[in-house]
């Protein structure tokens, strides 16, 4: 398995359960068959092609931290074996005029209990470990997004 970060869009670099990880695979997110874009994610070895999701994905829709996948030979996930429970968010502050909003975002996901990830200036993924907290988490982000602050929206397509 290649390891370098330039073959992936995604890098996580500081994944939420970086103590537990022990592998690194990856999710396919876009492009074509013969240059697919993949997601790199960081995850726990728990069988040969099986895996335990120990970050919050940036682009990958239907995975969340916890999750057990299980992927080809190559090391890409082809299916969600077993879903924690978590729930993905992601917030896109690009467009915000609000200078405090991103500290305010990190300050509600700390206050929550919830896991964060930045991938970049502007992008953060969020987990919310239980349904009841992804209700809190959604409502505030809906406030903050309804007021002009932020974009999100969560990992979920279904």
């Amino acid at each position: 398995m290649k390891s370098s970060a330039d073959e992936y869009r995604a890098v996580h670099r500081e994944p939420a359960w970086r103590a537990r990880a022990n592998f690194v695979i990856a999710a396919e997110i876009g492009g074509s068959r013969s240059h697919p874009e993949r997601e790199q994610l960081w995850a726990k070895q728990i069988g040969d092609f099986r895996f335990e999701l120990c970050c919050i994905p940036f682009f990958v829709y239907d995975l969340a931290l916890g999750d057990e996948v299980e992927t080809d030979q190559h090391y890409v996930v082809r299916e969600l074996v077993k879903a924690s429970g978590h729930c993905t968010f992601r917030v896109w502050f690009g467009e915000s005029k609000n200078c405090s909003i991103q500290e305010e975002v990190v300050d509600m996901a700390k206050g929550l209990g919830c896991e964060w990830e930045w991938s970049s200036a502007n992008l953060l993924a969020i987990d919310a470990a239980t349904a009841a907290l992804a209700k809190k988490l959604a409502d505030y982000l809906y406030a903050r997004q309804t007021a002009g602050h932020l974009m999100y929206e969560t990992g979920l397509t279904s």
